[in-house]
């Protein structure tokens, strides 16, 4: 079997998850699993932080990135900090900040809301089946637990009705609120966090 072969960028530093003996004296080294996402130009991502350090983080990573891309990482705090990508292999890719982060507060992650779900915001164009009638609808941003949809028609509240879209799985819903033309959906079965994310992924391709 070929050894996994490991993908770098310009100006390749070791991995981020096994900083030489030089780094350790450099910085300040942190294992931990912060749900997060990426954010691009291309769309925004779900990943796992694994490790992070004063000059960056490794992550776990559900499908390729988009390459040569500026990104961001959002914490689930709203926090966000500048990244270079510079290696991928497998499930998992490094990162280097941009600028100065504040490892201490990435560690602590001090949040107003108690584990916020990472919600991805994107445009995708969908169906909203209800009493065997279909309407044209786009989500707008979705969630492990549900997502926010623009559609023309005045859905009932707690009203079921099934959600559909390319990528997505024919997904039984329920309304939880209605307002100025936009209404949030709550699943009746919540997404797996990798299912959530290659799901993401496929709403977001582009041709």
């Amino acid at each position: 079997m070929g050894e996994v072969q490991r993908k770098y960028y310009d100006d390749p530093m070791p991995p981020v998850s096994a900083p030489t003996s030089d780094q350790r004296t450099a910085q300040r080294y942190t294992f931990l699993i912060r749900t997060a996402k990426l954010v691009t130009r291309q769309g925004e991502f779900l990943c796992v932080i694994r490790d992070a350090s004063e000059n960056g983080i490794s992550m776990r990573i559900f499908h390729p990135l988009p390459e040569g891309q500026a990104m961001m990482v959002e914490l689930q705090n709203g926090d966000r900090y500048g990244v270079d990508l510079r290696w991928q292999e497998g499930d998992r890719a490094g990162f280097r900040f941009t600028a100065d982060a504040d490892i201490d507060r990435i560690i602590a992650s001090p949040s107003r809301f108690s584990r916020r779900p990472v919600r991805l915001n994107l445009t995708a164009q969908a169906e909203i089946e209800s009493h065997g009638r279909s309407e044209y609808a786009t989500i707008q941003d979705i969630s492990q637990q549900g997502a926010k949809v623009a559609c023309s028609s005045r859905l009932a509240l707690d009203q079921r009705v099934k959600l559909r879209a390319d990528g997505l799985p024919d997904t039984i819903c329920k309304i939880r609120w209605r307002r100025e033309g936009t209404c949030g959906l709550v699943f009746e079965n919540t997404l797996q966090y990798d299912e959530l994310a290659r799901i993401a992924q496929r709403l977001q391709a582009r041709e």
